[in-house]
């Protein structure tokens, strides 16, 4: 067909090195934190210069296993540090309003960890305060960030695909029932939806902008949380998104973006570094695409920390690329499908 490309363009990725550096604070060293910490030191200029914990002994051991210079005694302590020009927040979901509110007065930028909130009233209060304060604030929705990502949005932009009528994701994963840890219980912010299902949807958001409606049906966890969840997301052009998310099984986290023109279909783990590839619609034609960088898996967590450290440099206070406004929005779906499940993310 005459409009299918005959190459795919390189994509523009985001520069990892050579830009302006800051010095980072990290607020709740656990497993996240120290991918992020790792992508950072190993592909990026970023360094953090600090790292906080409420319990000392886990700061300690952390800024060691990272070389991380300073290990402060509480989190008032580290927002407070000179030294840090931007904090990263990488606690349990229940935690982060307060953790970010925390950082904005004391006058630090803030990378929250997604989701930026429990629910998009939180959310709303974390923008109201960074807005007020000036400083720059954002969730740190790492696929946003990708080469892919970079790519597909160019693809998009010039109509490569047409016109888009479905979007399809889903992220399912396995996880062992623990009542008391982060993924099922309810006073942390557990469930499917805020912890793995946000990326389907932000993928939706990402190429259709918020729906017009949200649909959800699935199943509670024991503890009341959200186990599973499937949506169907409608748009007024009456475009589709077709998503699904569990914490029971794992899933082939496949995604598709479907257009007149061609069907663009990303590779399983869609969310980190990795592929796609493009058919022509009534047609053999196709084109690969492969991230040619070597960043694999959580090293791809390296090209958001890059940004915010560019988007800072520029003197903006937000992301134009994943504003606070996406995130309030992808809140805004998730709340309704919460909502519509019964499922419960705080105690009782």
């Amino acid at each position: 067909m005459s409009h299918f490309p005959t190459t795919l363009p390189p994509a523009e990725a985001i520069p990892l090195r050579g830009g302006p550096v800051l010095r980072w604070g990290v607020l709740a060293p656990g497993r996240i934190a120290g991918g992020f910490v790792w992508a950072l030191h190993q592909h990026t200029d970023q360094r953090v210069h600090a790292v906080a914990s409420r319990a000392p002994e886990r700061a300690q051991r952390f800024a060691a296993t990272y070389g991380i210079a300073r290990v402060h005694e509480s989190y008032e302590q580290l927002v407070a540090d000179p030294q840090v020009d931007i904090v990263y927040v990488a606690s349990p979901h229940s935690e982060h309003k307060r953790q970010a509110l925390l950082a904005i007065a004391a006058g630090k930028h803030v990378l929250v960890e997604k989701p930026l909130a429990l629910d998009a009233g939180e959310a709303r209060d974390i923008a109201r305060a960074a807005r007020a304060a000036g400083v720059f604030a954002m969730e740190a929705l790492w696929s946003r960030f990708l080469p892919q990502t970079v790519l597909i949005e160019r693809l998009l932009r010039e109509g490569v695909l047409g016109d888009i009528r479905l979007v399809t994701a889903d992220f399912g994963g396995r996880f062992d029932f623990n009542p008391e840890g982060r993924i099922f219980n309810p006073a942390l912010g557990g469930g499917a939806l805020l912890d793995i299902g946000i990326y389907p949807i932000w993928l939706a958001h990402f190429v259709f902008g918020p729906p017009a409606h949200v649909h959800a049906t699935g199943s509670l966890a024991p503890t009341g949380v959200d186990g599973q969840a499937a949506l169907i997301l409608s748009y007024a052009t009456g475009a589709q998104a077709l998503l699904h998310t569990t914490l029971f099984a794992e899933t082939p986290q496949e995604a598709v973006i479907a257009g007149t023109h061609a069907r663009l279909q990303l590779d399983s783990r869609f969310f980190t570094p990795g592929g796609f590839t493009l058919k022509a619609a009534g047609s053999d034609q196709r084109l690969r695409w492969t991230d040619p960088s070597g960043i694999h898996g959580s090293e791809g967590l390296a090209y958001q920390a890059a940004a915010v450290a560019r988007h800072i440099a520029e003197g903006l206070t937000e992301s134009p690329m994943h504003p606070l406004e996406r995130s309030i929005a992808l809140l805004e779906t998730i709340d309704s499908a919460r909502g519509q499940l019964g499922a419960s993310s705080r105690a009782s």
